[in-house]
């Protein structure tokens, strides 16, 4: 009986502390908040030749009233290494995240960069695409002997 009666005791308490937990009030967004407005979310590189430049910048500006603070970029993979500024971004001012794709795998290109900031939208994701293909074999020229026929023509 002892055990039903704790059951029930602590059956209550949990239905009562999930409750108030529901009614509380969302808080309000900050309408001075700083805002991070990507000129392009998405660089397609189309199709580049193996082992060539990978580097990308994706432009932004603070739209918002408060100083932008950007953290540490996430990428999807280590082929992918993102750079950004590390001091605020002040209200009207842009600036760039410079995103570098390692070009020495041939294959189609799919990664992301996600950014988080103390902005009203505190994530946003950057995606690179293309494709990287094999550099064309080079042919060395065929020297001339200078007698005007080919050495294969005798």
């Amino acid at each position: 009986m002892k055990n039903l009666l704790f059951s029930f005791v602590l059956l209550m308490f949990t239905a009562f502390t999930v409750n108030a937990q529901n009614s509380e009030t969302p808080a309000q967004a900050d309408p001075n908040a700083p805002e991070i407005s990507f000129e392009k979310t998405v660089h397609d590189y189309g199709t580049i030749f193996q082992a060539s430049d990978g580097a990308c910048e994706f432009k932004f500006t603070n739209t918002g009233k408060e100083p932008l603070i950007l953290s540490k970029p996430q990428s999807s993979c280590g082929c992918t290494i993102p750079t950004w500024p590390q001091e605020p971004i002040l209200p009207g001012k842009s600036d760039v995240i410079k995103v570098t794709y390692n070009t020495r795998s041939i294959g189609p290109i799919n990664k992301t960069v996600t950014i988080l900031s103390n902005a009203k939208t505190s994530r946003v994701v950057l995606q690179i695409k293309g494709s990287v293909v094999a550099k064309p074999a080079t042919t060395e020229p065929v020297k001339s002997t200078g007698q005007g026929a080919s050495p294969l023509s005798k």
